[in-house]
């Protein structure tokens, strides 16, 4: 595939590529261009110039074009599921749920935009204010960068691009560089639905050459980034240089605790799909799981029993449960980080074995709130570290000891101690009886602390791509 800069499909002037590679076969998917700095200012000035028209298109016109891409992916929806299952190694079965997805959020968006009417300050609100009248209307930025991760494309997609072309904004999409191909041909089809020249375009490269050139250039007016917690604050940064906004939904290591008055079983399936989805690879997945001492054997036990039942096996089986990372490379970090837990006195339960992309569900047990795990060390794979504790007050004590703040959760019958912890959780949402993998497309998601800046979600997201601009209608009455 190719990158689109203005209306052309072009490769890099260096006729440098980045390979696309199946990572449960090895085998080469497909190739995209590594763009130069160059390609980069000259797809933000063509984003630039286009965005100028696409702002006098009306909204109804705009959200008709977005709603026509909604049913180009539908009627390609097969192609692309299995498109982002091969590039990923994400199981089918979550490939085809994602892509789903699109009907949700896209169409979520279209009918909030169309129900943003602004407010009015009426007259005498104030002294001095009898006879005028304020009221607010949404404008676009400009040029949007939306810079997406390897772990959920097709639903992070959904939370930048569309809403920003909503609002009357041009956007240019960063894909990450070892699954840009599903992302790609969104864009192939958003052109097909008739976003005009300049207005949508995609770029391929690295982050170092790429992406900071994106996020440098002072034509651009807000960089949306999901990704990890440095290559969020470096974007941050380039930004502040040009006083662009950014939005950053970044890392978290987020706690899940299981009381003594728990449900155990709740606690297992919920710790299945909330840790072990997209083989662990989810910013807001349970991460550390802080259990009562008094139910702690019990919990361990049956997840034992649990994870013996999941199957682990290539992602283009329906049969499959757990499939491989995104990379050769990614399993050998998480098997570097389970060695290091170990090393510190952990102890193994189950899993903890590595065959290329492919790692095991693994539980860590005996884990103290003194190590890396426990605090800062973000694994990004399908391994459940079990922490002990004895009072509520200690749970959430460790709970906060992390710089991380995205999301947690608990699992208890008392609903009084719920709320209370859901208030002294330092995190930007709270699961009650539930993991803390939860995402709705309404709600507005995003993190406390080194987790991020700004939410995400139809409830705020379409203010995010727009400024606010107060009209006054000076002394209109008398």
């Amino acid at each position: 595939m190719k990158s689109l800069i203005g209306n052309r499909w072009v490769d890099s002037k260096d006729n440098k590529v980045i390979e696309v590679i199946n990572p449960a076969t090895n085998e080469v998917i497909d190739t995209v261009p590594s763009l130069t700095k160059e390609q980069i200012d000259e797809a933000v000035q063509e984003a630039k110039i286009a965005q100028k028209e696409w702002e006098q298109v009306s909204l109804h016109q705009r959200c008709a074009v977005l709603l026509k891409f909604a049913e180009l992916v539908l009627r390609d929806k097969d192609r692309l599921a299995k498109l982002l299952s091969d590039e990923t190694g994400k199981p089918i079965r979550e490939a085809i749920a994602e892509i789903a997805n699109i009907q949700i959020g896209v169409r979520g968006y279209v009918e909030k935009a169309k129900h943003e009417y602004g407010n009015i300050i009426y007259r005498g609100s104030e002294p001095g204010q009898e006879n005028t009248i304020q009221y607010t209307i949404q404008q676009p930025l400009g040029v949007v960068v939306a810079i997406i991760p390897f772990n959920f494309p097709s639903d992070i997609f959904i939370n930048k691009i569309p809403p920003a072309l909503i609002m009357g904004n041009a956007a240019i999409l960063k894909p990450a560089s070892v699954n840009p191909l599903t992302l790609t041909s969104y864009v192939e089809l958003l052109v097909e639905a008739g976003i005009p020249k300049g207005v949508i375009q995609v770029v391929h490269g690295s982050g170092s050459v790429v992406g900071t050139a994106l996020t440098s250039n002072p034509d651009v007016s807000l960089v949306s980034l999901t990704g990890s917690t440095e290559a969020g604050i470096d974007a941050a940064k380039n930004c502040a240089e040009h006083c662009a906004h950014s939005s950053l939904e970044l890392g978290g290591n987020d706690a899940f605790i299981i009381c003594e008055d728990g449900d155990i079983d709740l606690a297992v399936e919920e710790t299945v799909w909330g840790r072990l989805y997209n083989t662990g690879q989810v910013c807001c997945a349970s991460k550390r799981f802080l259990v009562h001492n008094s139910v702690k054997d019990e919990y361990i036990r049956k997840m034992v029993e649990k994870i013996s039942t999941l199957k682990v096996g290539l992602p283009s089986s329906m049969e499959t449960d757990i499939g491989c990372l995104v990379s050769e490379n990614a399993a050998i970090e998480v098997e570097k980080q389970v060695n290091k837990t170990l090393e510190e006195g952990a102890k193994l339960v189950c899993g903890g074995k590595r065959n290329g992309a492919f790692y095991e569900p693994t539980i860590l047990v005996d884990v103290t709130r003194d190590m890396e795990v426990a605090k800062d060390m973000e694994i990004f794979g399908p391994v459940i570290p079990v922490i002990g504790f004895d009072s509520l007050e200690e749970a959430i004590s460790i709970a906060n000891q992390s710089k991380y703040g995205l999301s947690g959760s608990i699992v208890t019958k008392d609903f009084n101690k719920a709320i209370k912890t859901s208030e002294q959780m330092e995190c930007g949402g709270f699961v009650i009886n539930g993991a803390s993998f939860f995402r709705s497309f309404e709600q507005p998601f995003g993190g406390w602390k080194y987790s991020g800046i700004g939410n995400e979600g139809i409830m705020t997201t379409l203010k995010e791509m727009s400024r606010t601009k107060t009209v006054i209608l000076k002394n209109v009455t008398k």
